[in-house]
């Protein structure tokens, strides 16, 4: 599973799937403190971008990769 839920963090790894994206939903309509690590993470589908632009949640490592940590604080506005 591409998703690992802890209490008020959702560590997101290797490639995170459309099929993954209603999961993240739920899990971040109850959790709107959450954080999000993406260390790990090598690919989003832009199913599951969409879940994170509009939860708004705030992210607490971002992914290793330059290429991808730029994009992804430019769609998340966030640095």
């Amino acid at each position: 599973m591409p998703i690992d839920y802890k209490k008020n963090l959702a560590r997101l790894r290797d490639i995170v799937s459309v099929e993954d994206a209603e999961g993240l939903l739920d899990w971040l309509q109850n959790r709107p403190s959450a954080k999000i690590d993406l260390a790990d993470c090598t690919h989003l589908h832009p199913a599951s971008l969409q879940v994170l632009m509009a939860a708004q949640c705030r992210v607490a490592t971002w992914p290793a990769d330059a290429s991808l940590h730029g994009w992804l604080a430019s769609a998340l506005h966030n640095k």
